[in-house]
């Protein structure tokens, strides 16, 4: 099939959909024939994203961080959609930049619960559905924080070492199964998430990348439709860096 029309008939589910790097990867997705569902906590944004993605989006308020609210999203996407062939988790949180000692109990439980217990929920939701199919491709965004660990950011390091290393469990759990499952880890990405990151902590972020600029959306969204598709279909809980230059391992 041309590159132009590889998603034709396959359905994603993408969380943190309605802006950032997951509106990108829908973008890119639609573009090449796939149709899409995407999910967030935000209504206002879902609904201009719809808008402004047209046909073949549809869309769903769905807090990943509640299993039981995913099961019932996962389900209906994969009767609107006629199956849920793709999963693409972008939802993710930065939390606050904070010392260990001062790091407020409820956002470290916070960031967890939605970094890493959100993707774990949206996985374990939809592999029933893949594994019917007999196909799936779940392509997970961590980051290269949870690589190397950043100061002042535990929660978040933590959490995406967390998605990294469920990625890879998977991964292998599903390698029989026609069933790939990936990790992207970013370093700093132009997204609305970056109004929540603190001038110092953005400038210690930014120093480390060779390429002396922050990586855009649209890069990531293009990685994200490869591990998506069958031309990575021999790829598998694997880790794929997009940050610049700065992760060389």
């Amino acid at each position: 099939m041309s590159a132009d029309r590889e998603f034709s008939g396959k359905h994603a589910v993408i969380t943190g959909g309605a802006r950032g790097m997951g509106f990108a990867a829908a973008q890119r997705l639609l573009a090449a024939g796939g149709t899409v569902t995407l999910w967030d906590v935000n209504a206002e944004a879902l609904e201009s994203a719809q808008a402004r993605l047209g046909e073949g989006a549809a869309v769903a308020v769905v807090d990943i961080a509640d299993y039981a609210a995913v099961e019932q999203a996962m389900a209906e996407a994969a009767q609107a959609g006629g199956g849920v062939h793709i999963l693409i988790n972008c939802a993710g949180i930065a939390g606050v930049n904070a010392l260990v000692e001062d790091f407020p109990i409820e956002v470290w439980h916070k960031v967890m619960a939605v970094n890493l217990g959100g993707i774990f929920h949206c996985c374990r939701a939809a592999v029933p559905h893949m594994r019917r199919a007999g196909y799936g491709r779940i392509v997970n965004l961590a980051s290269v924080a949870g690589k190397e660990g950043n100061p002042n950011a535990s929660a978040y390091s933590a959490s995406k070492a967390g998605v990294i290393a469920l990625t890879k469990s998977l991964g292998k759990e599903l390698a029989r199964s026609n069933i790939t499952c990936n990790v992207v880890t970013p370093a700093v990405i132009q997204t609305e998430m970056l109004a929540d990151v603190s001038e110092e902590q953005l400038g210690y972020m930014l120093a480390k990348i060779p390429m002396g600029r922050p990586g855009t959306a649209e890069e990531v969204a293009e990685m994200i439709a490869f591990l998506a598709s069958d031309r990575a279909a021999f790829s598998t809980a694997a880790v794929f860096d997009m940050t610049g230059g700065r992760s060389t391992y």
